[in-house]
């Protein structure tokens, strides 16, 4: 993964994920999934990011 290629439709400040673009606050995949750990979700803090891996 060339974590150099920003993907400017996705913003992304989470510095420590595997997949933020080194050189700007961008994701670098292609796409990402977002979901929720809530059955009903109704706030933004309900929401998660689940293409986030976290950077070794």
């Amino acid at each position: 993964m060339n974590t150099q290629n920003a993907n400017k439709s996705i913003y992304c400040t989470i510095k420590n994920c595997k997949y933020h673009c080194c050189c700007d606050d961008y994701c670098s995949l292609d796409r990402i999934s977002i979901g929720t750990h809530e059955a009903n979700p109704t706030e933004k803090a309900c929401t998660d990011c689940e293409s986030f891996e976290l950077k070794s």
